[in-house]
């Protein structure tokens, strides 16, 4: 089986994501709402959408010996059918097992046949979809792959984030939850939080010019509404060598007066 890059691993399921947030923002933003409460997780979670975990992990039918493994720990809505099926085919879209643009199946089901098929002899994926927060206006999806190809020296992992709006049932893109023309000072204010990264980082501060060039800054549109601020997350290599995983960066709500959008931004939030 080929292998693939983390680029072309994450590819498929932001081109999918990309298309249903352009659906998602042609019905407009919601109005006259707070959608950050000042609440604690309990509330929040409380008055948020059910979910229901769903576990299982698999070796190849009928393999002996070393064998390809795929482990699932996903995510069920109860009465919420649109977000289930959003969250099972973005899972199947982060997998890197197809040489083509469009992998050959849409769900983790198919995804799940076209592996048996293909995967090395130990080959291993795993999926995974958790809460990160949740409460009457929005439910925050983080999605985790972790991929190993047979012959490699490590497995790689991705994340993305889903910002699902309960009432008007579709994802919340980045620019929509912006003032017009506020993404330049999300930038910086992302810029800012890695700053504040890196000077927790030993390795980082011992050489920060060779840091620098070999793991610059980059401005990633994956958040995630928290109690605390927006997370941005990266995945393996893009900020920082492997052994650093998959950093994330969080920005206080009150770094973001002015630039979130009233709708979208808590006057007691951080």
């Amino acid at each position: 089986m080929r292998k693939i890059t983390l680029n072309a691993l994450a590819r498929p399921a932001l081109a999918f994501l990309s298309a249903a947030l352009v659906a998602g923002c042609a019905s407009g933003p919601a109005r006259n709402i707070t959608l950050i409460p000042d609440a604690t997780d309990e509330i929040s979670s409380r008055d948020g959408l059910f979910a229901q975990e769903i576990k299982w992990e698999r070796s190849k039918p009928g393999c002996q010996g070393d064998c390809p493994t795929l482990e699932v720990n996903t995510l069920v809505f109860a009465g919420h059918p649109d977000l289930t099926n959003l969250v099972d085919h973005a899972l199947a879209m982060m997998t890197g097992t197809s040489d083509t643009s469009t992998p050959p199946y849409d769900d983790i089901n198919e995804f799940e046949e076209y592996f048996w098929q293909v995967a090395g002899s130990r080959d291993s994926v795993m999926l995974a979809a958790k809460l990160r927060y949740r409460s009457k206006f929005l439910t925050v999806i983080e999605l985790d792959s972790w991929q190993y190809f047979t012959g490699a020296a490590h497995g790689v992992g991705a994340t993305q984030f889903l910002n699902w709006d309960n009432a008007r049932r579709t994802l919340v893109p980045l620019d929509q939850i912006l003032v017009p023309g506020g993404k330049p000072a999300f930038n910086t204010a992302l810029q800012r939080a890695h700053a504040q990264w890196l000077a927790r980082q030993p390795d980082a501060q011992s050489d920060p010019d060779a840091w620098a060039r070999l793991w610059p800054f980059q401005p990633s549109e994956n958040y995630a509404f928290t109690d605390q601020g927006i997370v941005v997350k990266y995945d393996t290599y893009q900020l920082a060598p492997y052994s650093y995983g998959q950093p994330e960066l969080l920005i206080p709500y009150r770094e973001l007066d002015g630039v979130l959008r009233v709708d979208y931004l808590s006057m007691r939030a951080g």
